[in-house]
C-alpha cells in the first residue's frame, strides 16, 4: 500500500473515489493461470468479472479469447480486439436481438441451455445463411464438494439436466444451420483448492463420457468451466496450482486416449482469478463519530461502488479490509461500524470492524477488488458519482476513465 500512498499524495494525483487496475498484476495472473493448465488448453476470459477496456484489451494481448454473456459484453470484446470467430457467447436465457446481434458480428460459437436455444439459434442462423457451432450446456447430477458457488447439481436455469440428455438426445441433436460440437459443465466457483478443481473436473469429464457413450457422438470441444479462485475485498495472494496441469493432463488422456493430439478441444474460463487481484479500491472517510457505544465511520464508498450483489447472493456477504494509507497509524481497535454515504442502513461494509483511529478526509484502500467490483455493484442507486478507473503500469498512472450512466431517452428512438 506505499506505493498507493504515493500515487495519492502527488499533486497530480487521481480523484477519489477510484478504481485502480495494475496492469503488471494483470500480467502475472495470467501467466500464472496459463502454466497452471495443459498447453493445448484454450482459455476464455469471463467479461462479466471486468469489462473495462484496458483490461480487456491486456488479455486480449495475451492471448485470451472472451466469453460474452450480453450485448454490452460483446460490443465490449469486439472493441477490444477479441476476434468474434473465436469467441463463446453464454447466457441461460437469450433475446433474439442478442442472437442476431451476435450472428450478425459474426459470433459462431454459443452455449447453448435447452432445445429451444438450438430452435432459436437455427432460425436466426439461416436468415444470414450461415452455420453456427453450438456447446450443449450441462446441469449435472450432484454438485461437486467445496463450490464457492454452486451452478450445478441443483434445479437452474443453467443447462440441460443430464437424464434430460440421456433419455431424449434427439431433442440436442444438430439443426439445419446449427452443429453442436460438444458440452459445456462449469459447477462452481472461487475454489482456491487442486483437489477442490480436480473433483469438479473429474465429475465433469466423467459426466462427458456418459453422454457420448448413450449419443455415440463424442465431442469435438469440451468447455469445462473454471472455478478458479481469488480473495475478494481482503488482503491475501491469489491461490496457486502448481500440479493441476499434469494432474489435468492425465484426467483427459485416461477419458481420452491420446489427449490432446487426439480427443476433443478442451477450454475452460476465468473472470475473478486472472483480474481480482489486480484492482485496488481508493476512497476517502467523509465522516467520523460516536453512536449508541461504537465508532462509525462514514466513506465517499459503498454498497454503490463495491458488494452490492451481496445481497443478491451473487457475492458472499463482504467485510471489506479497509487500509488507512496515510495519517496516524495508532493501535487497531474492534468495533467499528463501516458505511458509506447512501441514503438506506443497508449501505454498510461492516458492523464490528477492527480498524485503526481515522479521520475526515483520510485516504483508505480496500485490496483485490479487480473482480465483481464496480461492476457488480449498485452504481445507478441515489445517482452519487462514480469512482474513476485508473490503470497502472510499472507504478505510473497510464489511464483514467469514468463510466457515465445512460441518460434517459426522450426521443422515442429506444429499441430492443
Amino acid at each position: 500500500m506505499s506505493s498507493l500512498a504515493e500515487l495519492f499524495g502527488r499533486p497530480d494525483a487521481p480523484p477519489t473515489p477510484a478504481y485502480l487496475y495494475d496492469l503488471d498484476e494483470l500480467a502475472r495472473s495470467h501467466a500464472a493461470l496459463r502454466a497452471a493448465l495443459p498447453r493445448a488448453a484454450e482459455l476464455f476470459y469471463s467479461l462479466k468479472a471486468n469489462p473495462h477496456p484496458a483490461v480487456l484489451a491486456a488479455l486480449a494481448t495475451a492471448g485470451c479469447q472472451a466469453e460474452v454473456c450480453s450485448p454490452g459484453e460483446l460490443r465490449a470484446a469486439l472493441a477490444a480486439g477479441y476476434a468474434p470467430a473465436a469467441m463463446l457467447y453464454t447466457g441461460p436465457g437469450k433475446r433474439d436481438v442478442d442472437v442476431d446481434e451476435a450472428v450478425r458480428a459474426g459470433v459462431r460459437l454459443f452455449s447453448i441451455d435447452s432445445p429451444y436455444g438450438l430452435d432459436q439459434l437455427d432460425r436466426i442462423a439461416a436468415e444470414y445463411g450461415t452455420e453456427v457451432r453450438a456447446l450443449v450446456r450441462i446441469n449435472d447430477d450432484t454438485p461437486s464438494p467445496g463450490q464457492g458457488l454452486t451452478m450445478t447439481g441443483v434445479a437452474s436455469q443453467f443447462g440441460a439436466d443430464v437424464w434430460w440428455v440421456l433419455d431424449r438426445p434427439e431433442l440436442f441433436g444438430p439443426r439445419r444451420h446449427v452443429r453442436p460440437v460438444g458440452f459445456h459443465l462449469y459447477t462452481g466457483s472461487n475454489l482456491t483448492g487442486e483437489d477442490a478443481l480436480m473433483a469438479q473436473f473429474n465429475q465433469s469429464v466423467a459426466t462427458v463420457r456418459r453422454l457420448a457413450a448413450a449419443t455415440g457422438v463424442e465431442p469435438e470441444l469440451l468447455d469445462l468451466g473454471g472455478g478458479f479462485g481469488a480473495p475478494f475485498a481482503r488482503a491475501g495472494a491469489r491461490p496457486e496450482y502448481p500440479k493441476l496441469a499434469d494432474r489435468l493432463v492425465r484426467l483427459l488422456d485416461d477419458a481420452f486416449p491420446g489427449w490432446p493430439e487426439s480427443g476433443p478441444a478442451v477450454a475452460f474460463e476465468s473472470g475473478r482469478h486472472l483480474v481480482g487481484t489486480c484492482g485496488t479500491l481508493v476512497t476517502r472517510v467523509l465522516d467520523v463519530k460516536r453512536s449508541q457505544g461504537s465508532t462509525v465511520v462514514v466513506l465517499e464508498s459503498g454498497i454503490h461502488h463495491l458488494g452490492g450483489m451481496s445481497g443478491l447472493r451473487r457475492l458472499p456477504p463482504i467485510v471489506p479490509d479497509v487500509v488507512a494509507l496515510a495519517g496516524p497509524a495508532g493501535p487497531a481497535r474492534p468495533g467499528t461500524i463501516v458505511a458509506g454515504p447512501l441514503c438506506t442502513p443497508l449501505d454498510t461494509w461492516a458492523r464490528s470492524a477492527t480498524l485503526v483511529e481515522l479521520t475526515p478526509g483520510q485516504l483508505v484502500a480496500v485490496p483485490n477488488v479487480g473482480a465483481y467490483g464496480l461492476y457488480a455493484s449498485l452504481v445507478a442507486f441515489l445517482a452519487h458519482p462514480m469512482p474513476v478507473e485508473v490503470t497502472v503500469t510499472g507504478g505510473r498512472v497510464t489511464g483514467m476513465t469514468r463510466l457515465e450512466l445512460t441518460r434517459h431517452s426522450t426521443n422515442g428512438s429506444v429499441r430492443g
